[in-house]
């Protein structure tokens, strides 16, 4: 059951409107890393979190509050789109006031009635696409740091493309979030590690005597570059917890060149293979 407060989680209100930095905006709200896809990505692996208890109310907790920052950004949109011209020489005749003018998203006004959508800033639709939710938590909390990272590194970047202060305040806002967040899925992996629940290789339940030894633990060099094995990726204990050490071998070839064997004549490949078996004999009977 979910239940909506008007007042915001924090301020989202721009000292002056700008429709350009409202197209740069709408990348933070439904662009791959946008508020939209950790919302609901958090809030489905909430729900379809099979495990009751902590990790199950936090995600649920988070995936809320990220709803929240939905709002405020659309509601920060929505604002700087105020006053915003509709034709180029609406609002003084400046070659400034034009270039400002020829930056905005033509959907904001024609499709949205100046208000926001959830789109990129190119004007490209957010899709659930965006969303992973594996039902493995240690995979999922992996790839949510990794949403987390991304998000912050694209408000950083809109940190350098304004002056407003009002959009600062808010800018700075998801910047302190976001850096919360990157820390909490990394306490969460943690976690599970220490709760025996998950860990490294995901999915840690899996036999590792099904794997292939000699491949383990070996970083194949397939790169002509001198330091592809200069790093603790080749060299070192392993990170799985075995007493496995990194290695690092060149790229080899272990199996034969492949033949592959004439393929089905129905589909007409090149090379045309021969009619065969009972194919063939239905062939001979229509003739």
């Amino acid at each position: 059951m979910f239940t909506h407060t008007h007042a915001l989680q924090f301020e989202a209100k721009p000292d002056g409107p700008d429709a350009d930095f409202a197209r740069k905006m709408q990348e933070v709200l439904g662009g791959q890393w946008g508020e939209m896809t950790v919302a609901t990505q958090y809030l489905l692996q909430g729900w379809n979190c099979r495990l009751p208890g902590k990790y199950k109310d936090m995600l649920l907790a988070i995936g809320t509050e990220e709803l929240a920052h939905v709002e405020m950004i659309v509601t920060m949109i929505d604002r700087l789109l105020d006053h915003m011209p509709l034709k180029p020489d609406a609002s003084d005749r400046s070659k400034e006031a034009a270039a400002a003018y020829g930056q905005h998203n033509p959907q904001h006004p024609i499709a949205n009635g100046g208000g926001a959508s959830y789109m990129d800033s190119m004007g490209n639709p957010w899709t659930g696409a965006y969303v992973t939710a594996s039902g493995n938590l240690f995979a999922d909390f992996s790839y949510n740091a990794t949403a987390e990272m991304q998000g912050r590194l694209q408000v950083a970047r809109l940190w350098n493309m304004t002056d407003d202060p009002g959009v600062k305040d808010l800018l700075r806002f998801l910047l302190t979030r976001d850096h919360m967040h990157q820390q909490q899925w990394l306490a969460a992996m943690e976690e599970l590690k220490a709760d025996g629940l998950d860990g490294i290789p995901v999915p840690e339940a899996f036999p590792l005597s099904e794997e292939l030894p000699e491949f383990a633990y070996t970083f194949i060099d397939a790169s002509d570059g001198p330091d592809a094995a200069n790093g603790r990726w080749a060299n070192g204990p392993a990170m799985d917890g075995t007493d496995n050490v990194f290695r690092a071998a060149p790229i080899a070839a272990t199996a034969d060149a492949p033949i592959l064997p004439p393929g089905d004549p129905r589909l007409y490949g090149t090379p045309p293979a021969p009619m065969t078996g009972l194919l063939q004999k239905a062939k001979d009977a229509l003739k």
